[in-house]
């Protein structure tokens, strides 16, 4: 146990003591090329500017300088202010068109922002930017400001690890010191000394200034912000003030609050220099390697995603609540909804009274007191209790698979964590694992810490590893025995034991100040410990080379920011030698997340762009700035582009059609098409094929990008009026009704052949997909499924009442359904999953149904019912707006009635540029929703109507788009749809098919007029 400062605050390591464990020391590369880049955009801002004992230092005739000497050695300072801010911004300016960022058009003050993605070592290049700051201009006084215990813990660590290689780098003696109220000698030596001076600051060591406070309070300001005897009656802060340090800011924000600024400010920087992967606000951005960037350099591990999803528990009485409005004094709560193969989890809100019985579709398994009793809104503390004495807190279910979700996460990530120690055996990479805690309990339960007690994470850890780890293929591995491979770091006290804490207070020091002191020991082979599990601790300011998966155990689906959880392994793993691992193979970080991989990889692209501002699938005005400029442009053709002449091409891009006014790529940009040719301004026809390629990096179907824009349809109503027009609607308006005739025996037959055909049906399952991504500048994708694993689930305990629920499916009698399911002979499969077998056999029973009525099917005109043309007029009237990127632009707007045309797919996009351009089409219309045809399997709506030919001699048709002619590839319903539309026409006298082309919806026509018809 340690104890640290008066408060007698404890960190434990409950797991052994480490003694006699060797600790690996890490080695640093210096010619890394994206660290130089960000040292070298700081160090060339004043580059030009006089050194130390030049002009621009303090002279000795410089107002202030006696004050100044007398509290310490200053940094060196400009006497002529504005001339000096000129030329800093003329040098940031160069810096950033050499990094491809848009140059600044004023210079946003002193400060200036350094963009690292999380884990290619920013803290590395902000102390390396101190020792060249110093190397080239004479800075001494350098001040790290942190908004976290956990990161100021971080920077010392790293300080210590790199003390050896600054020193051998720059053979320059230093001094680093954390700012310590109780130890204020470190102030006046970090003043006074002529050396590199390091001083590492908690924002909430000097945030609250006297000028806060209430005059009668008094003394309630922040240690250095009150006047000291012992340093002659002057304020700690003053000796920091009078040396003008370089501040850098790590992590600046979670400091972005107005107090947390002017604390800054207080500190009297010469410059900020803020350092981050997530920066709210980019000062003067100086370099920016973003998560793409760091990606394709190979700077980071690869991510995988392994997904532990549980089907949907259709078979017992599930409860999710999901959230509250005291407002309105309801819960909203996800429940199982409706009967047989239409029961579905669906969200309602329910008030105190409530009986889910009746709410929840009158399903059975809600019969055995589940009414709502009483809704807890307390933050923190919401739940739902029921008068059976059921209680269910926000975020958890009653009678779900949370648990068993959270079950599986921990032994895939076991068996991830066993199946890469095989993968690296003899290549000495230690392999570690991080498990995230939201209650401490859950892993080990509240006691003196001599008392070792699982709680349910805990003994499932130690249940799966000893299963797992006795599998004949990882004997190889000579395992340690099961308690020497996991442990916890907790915050705690001797009285209360281990506790839940944010991990955001000096209470938690000790912690931290333990898990930086293992972080590189834990990289030996010799160490055993393998599985780390933290509550807070680990969440921010900590993080390992060798972490290779790492699991988030909720009871809920995790609401942690996705890059918080991944950047504590993105770090490239180190070997026992403490040399960086460069094998794209070996470096691959896996999170077992209890979400979606998609839903996980929407959610963590989202937070990329809201992190770093930079939105994906967006073509930026500088985007061509590195492109070679052509002799045709001027200057020499070794050159770039350059920004003023990539912002001239993107402007003209827009005028063109090709991007909207945010750079959101349009329809008119189709490369794949084999006609298309990008208009480029004049001067820029050499480089045409790289600008394409520029902007096609953009692309990609599944972006998040401005998808839900609206475009306004416009109605024409001069087309309705044409006679041709006219004479279209009237042949295919016409009306009709079906009779149907089928035998029962015949019925019971085919839905015997189907239930027995059918595969086989098991537990309900928990699904792993392990899944790579891939961030390219278009967005977030997957790279391809890495591995899949199934979990079965227990047998439910109660089943339901299939012949009400299938009678009420398909309208059958009980005496026909208990036929049909005996003579199946797969009732066993009802008692392994009921309502998928309700699902299954409701299906095929309909299915057979369905089929025997196409055969008796007959379709007869309704004499005097047809679909009226007004209504299309009338649905125009309603100022229609759709998604546009669910329009096409219509070239011809005399064949239409509308100028924009709604597609549902590419192929109906393609079908309609096609109809637009083809001379052979007079006219055409996409056929409104409510156009439809009644058939046994519900209302059809057909595609499109079109009239073909010219004056002598048209043909009137109507045609559906799929994207295959094969009936077997298509569903069945929608078979039984287009079979029955068939029957339709043919009573109305309309030509009726499918085609998946222009081509195929006129080669009958074609063929009837003896004249070809092809796309003109």
């Amino acid at each position: 146990m340690l104890t640290i400062g008066p408060q007698a605050a404890t960190c434990r390591f409950e797991s052994f003591d480490f003694d006699g464990a060797p600790t690996l020391k890490l080695r640093f590369d210096p010619g890394l090329r994206h660290q130089q880049e960000a040292i070298s955009a700081a160090v060339d801002l004043f580059l030009g500017m006089p050194l130390a004992n030049s002009p621009f230092s303090l002279s000795s005739l410089a107002e202030g300088q006696l004050l100044i000497t007398e509290l310490g050695v200053p940094n060196p300072t400009p006497m002529d202010e504005a001339t000096f801010r000129r030329e800093v911004l003329a040098n940031l300016q160069r810096v950033q068109e050499r990094n491809d960022i848009r140059a600044s058009e004023v210079l946003d003050g002193m400060h200036f922002s350094v963009e690292m993605e999380t884990g290619t070592g920013k803290t590395y290049a902000y102390l390396r930017t101190a020792f060249e700051l110093n190397r080239a201009y004479g800075f001494t006084k350098f001040v790290i400001v942190v908004p976290s215990v956990a990161i100021r813990e971080g920077v010392l660590a790293t300080i210590r690890s790199m003390g050896d290689h600054l020193r051998g780098l720059y053979l320059q003696p230093f001094d680093a010191a954390v700012y310590d109220s109780r130890q204020l000698r470190r102030v006046r030596q970090f003043a006074t000394a002529n050396t590199i001076q390091i001083l590492v600051m908690n924002i909430q060591a000097f945030q609250k200034d006297l000028e806060e406070d209430d005059e009668c309070a008094g003394g309630t300001a922040n240690v250095i912000n009150r006047a000291q005897d012992r340093m002659s009656g002057r304020r700690p802060i003053e000796f920091i003030q009078a040396t003008r340090p370089v501040v850098i800011v790590d992590e600046p924000q979670n400091m972005e609050s107005d107090k947390a600024s002017a604390a800054i400010e207080r500190l009297n920087p010469f410059c900020t220099l803020r350092y981050s992967a997530t920066h709210k606000r980019t000062y003067n951005l100086l370099y920016r390697l973003g998560p793409i960037e760091a990606y394709d350099r190979r700077l980071v591990k690869r991510i995988e995603v392994a997904s532990v999803v549980a089907d949907d528990n259709l078979n017992a009485a599930f409860v999710r609540l999901v959230r509250v409005d005291p407002k309105k004094m309801q819960a909203q709560i996800r429940v199982n909804h409706g009967s047989g193969p239409a029961t579905k989890q669906k969200n309602i809100w329910v008030k105190k009274g409530d009986d889910l019985s009746v709410t929840s579709d009158e399903r059975q398994e809600y019969a055995n007191g589940f009414i709502v009793d009483d809704i807890s809104f307390r933050a923190g503390a919401e739940a739902l209790d029921f008068a059976n004495g059921r209680t269910v807190p926000l975020g958890s279910s009653s009678e779900g698979f949370d648990e068993d979700t959270r079950r599986v996460q921990v032994e895939e990530t076991i068996r991830q964590h066993l199946d890469k120690e095989r993968a690296l055996q003899g290549q000495g990479v230690k392999v570690l694992s991080l498990f995230f805690l939201d209650r401490v309990a859950n892993y080990r339960l509240p006691g003196p810490a001599e008392e070792r007690r699982l709680g349910p994470i805990g003994e499932w850890f130690e249940q799966a590893y000893s299963r797992l780890s006795a599998e004949p293929r990882y004997a190889a591995l000579k395992l340690p025995p099961v308690a020497d491979v996991h442990g916890g770091y907790f915050s705690g006290d001797k009285k209360s034991g281990w506790k839940d804490t944010r991990g955001t207070g000096e209470g938690d020091s000790d912690t931290y100040d333990l898990i930086m002191r293992d972080k590189e020991r834990l990289l030996s082979l010799d160490e055993p410990l393998r599985f780390i599990f933290s509550h807070s601790a680990l969440r921010e300011g900590w993080d390992n080379p060798n972490v290779f998966q790492i699991c988030t155990l909720n009871d809920s689906k995790s609401t942690d920011r996705k890059r918080q959880e991944i950047g504590r392994g993105l770090r490239l793993p180190v070997d026992q030698h403490g040399d960086r691992v460069h094998d794209q193979h070996v470096n691959r970080l896996t999170i077992i997340a209890n979400e979606a991989y998609d839903d996980f990889a929407r959610s963590l692209q989202q937070e990329y762009e809201e992190d770093t501002g930079r939105r994906f699938g967006i073509v930026e005005p500088i985007a061509f700035a590195k492109l070679l400029r052509p002799a045709a442009v001027g200057g020499d053709g070794n050159q770039d582009l350059g920004q003023a002449l990539s912002s001239k091409a993107w402007e003209h891009f827009g005028r063109e059609g090709y991007i909207d006014k945010e750079g959101q790529i349009l329809d008119a940009f189709r490369p794949s098409d084999e006609h298309f040719v990008l208009s480029v301004p004049p001067g820029f026809e050499e480089i045409r094929s790289q600008i394409i390629e520029v902007i096609a990096q953009q692309q990609f179907g599944s972006r998040i990008g401005n998808a839900r824009k609206r475009e306004r349809v416009t109605f024409k109503k001069q087309v309705t009026l044409d006679p041709g027009f006219k004479e279209l609607w009237n042949r295919i308006s016409q009306r009709t009704r079906y009779r149907v005739s089928l035998s029962t025996e015949d019925l019971v037959t085919a839905a015997v052949k189907a239930i027995k055909e059918a595969p086989p049906i098991g537990p309900v399952k928990i699904r792993v997909r392990t899944v790579a991504l891939a961030p390219e500048r278009s967005g977030l994708r997957a790279d391809g499924l890495v591995d899949a694993r199934d979990y079965d689930t227990e047998r439910p305990a109660m089943l339901p009442d299939i012949l009400a629920d299938l009678q009420n499916e398909t309208d059958l009698t009980r005496r026909t359904l208990v036929r049909v399911l005996t003579e199946s002979g797969r009732l066993d499969d009802f008692a392994k999953n009921p309502q998928e077998f309700i699902t299954m056999a409701g299906a095929k029973i309909n299915g057979a149904l369905r089929s025997l009525m196409l055969t008796g099917i007959r379709y007869e005109q309704i004499a005097g019912a047809h679909w009226e043309m007004r209504r299309i007029e009338e649905g125009a009237e309603k100022e229609l707006e759709r998604y546009a990127t669910r329009l096409y632009k219509v070239q011809n707007e005399a064949k239409t009635p509308f100028d924009h045309v709604e597609i549902d797919s590419e192929v109906e996009r393609q079908f309609a540029r096609d109809l637009d351009s083809n001379i052979n089409v007079k006219y055409f219309l996409k056929l409104p929703s409510w156009f439809t045809v009644d058939t046994p399997v519900g209302p059809y709506n057909p595609d499109w109507a079109i009239v073909f030919g010219d004056d002598a001699e048209r043909v009137y048709l109507v045609r559906e788009t799929k994207s295959t002619l094969e009936a077997d590839k298509r569903r069945h319903d929608e078979n039984v749809k287009i079979e029955c539309a068939g029957h339709h026409f043919k009573a109305i006298g309309v030509d009726y098919r499918v085609a998946t082309s222009i081509a195929d919806a006129f080669s009958l026509a074609s063929q009837e007029q003896g004249s070809e018809v092809g796309q003109h």
